[in-house]
């Protein structure tokens, strides 16, 4: 039976918003256009989650911080200017986040991405009342570091035993490990179910819908 919680702290990318093609997309786009090694979707979908500069750091290993500045600045043109693509939330996302909020529930988020693109995706889908608080990763210190969910919880003056964290990447699971937070985890995102379940979440779920059952 689920615990019952106050606040759901979700990730973005991966967990309500399907948009993890599109991420692969610009890194590769952007990459290509500063002359810099393509390592191919599938690392790419790994560091989807962390903050741009960590992600960079992670596929780049081996080149400066010119040349990370310089894919990090065409991946924003390319994600928020040159790929027109629009990213859709996961079915049952919409719905699901009303019920919860109509529940009682206290909602956050804690993403890799930068403030001007949450609140691009915020504006575009029209969700931002649903959120109490939101934090991203040009504001405090990348997941897996704990910093974007212990400000949420300052924030929202929550406990952390009444806090839940919902996402799809390994990170989302050891941020809120190391902030003594819950963890939910969800398997229709970037990293696989064995990856998830490694870090021993609550639950690995396949849809949102049963994101929404689970928390009934």
């Amino acid at each position: 039976m689920a615990r019952s919680y106050d606040l759901i702290v979700f990730d973005w990318d991966g967990t309500l918003m399907d948009s993890a093609d599109k991420i692969v997309r610009c890194f590769r786009n952007a990459l290509r256009d500063s002359a810099l090694p393509d390592p191919g979707d599938e690392p790419i979908r790994q560091i989807i989650g962390l903050g741009l500069d960590e992600a960079l750091a992670a596929l780049l290993p081996g080149h400066g911080d010119a040349d990370r500045q310089r894919a990090v600045d065409r991946y924003r043109d390319y994600f928020l200017h040159l790929d027109a693509d629009q990213s859709v939330l996961f079915p049952g996302v919409r719905e699901g986040l009303v019920e919860m909020s109509d529940g009682g529930y206290l909602m956050a988020v804690a993403t890799g991405k930068s403030r001007r693109g949450l609140h691009r995706v915020l504006t575009e889908t029209g969700l931002a009342p649903m959120f109490v608080a939101t934090r991203c990763a040009d504001e405090a210190r990348s997941k897996p570091h704990p910093q974007m969910l212990l400000d949420i919880l300052d924030a929202t003056g929550m406990d952390a035993s009444r806090a839940l964290v919902i996402g799809d990447t390994v990170y989302d699971m050891d941020m809120a490990r190391h902030a003594g937070v819950d963890a939910l985890a969800v398997t229709y995102g970037v990293h696989r179910h064995d990856q998830l379940q490694a870090c021993h979440p609550l639950g690995c779920l396949g849809s949102f819908d049963e994101v929404r059952r689970w928390l009934a």
